[in-house]
Parts: C-alpha cells; structure tokens; sequence
C-alpha cells in the first residue's frame, strides 16, 4: 500500500522556510504572493496488513514533530 504524509507548520509557529521562499518570488517579480508556507511530502510504501494505527504512531513517534507540525495521511 502507497501511503503520502503531508507534513505542514501549525498555524502561529514561525516559518523561516516560507519567509525565505516569499522574499525570493517577490526577487523575482512575482507579484500577489501573499504568503508562504512550506512543508515535506513523504511518500512509504508499507505491507497491505499495516493498520492505521500503526500509520499513525509512525507519524507521531517520527514523521512529524506533533509539538509544532500537524499531518495528514493520503492513501495513494
């Protein structure tokens, strides 16, 4: 089973990633961005018998840090 984990900032938590990525579109003449927020993509292909919550503690334990960033789980 393909699995994608969208991993992305809570709102409110700082995102020097997206501030950089901001300044450079703006360098580069695109107008009418008016935010940036950037995150990670992970893609894992695990065995059919693999449970959600097994999924889950994956992505609490290590894809995501749950203090700062929320995921969500897309079964591809």
């Amino acid at each position: 089973m393909k699995l994608k984990i969208f991993v992305t900032l809570k709102p409110g938590v700082l995102d020097p990633q997206g501030k950089a990525i901001h300044h450079a579109l703006e360098s580069l003449g695109f107008a009418g961005v008016n935010d940036v927020r950037a995150g990670k993509l992970i893609e894992l292909e695990v065995a059919d018998a693999t449970t959600d919550a097994q999924i889950e503690e994956m992505c609490r334990q290590l894809l995501a840090n749950t203090v700062i960033e929320n995921y969500r789980v897309e079964r591809a």
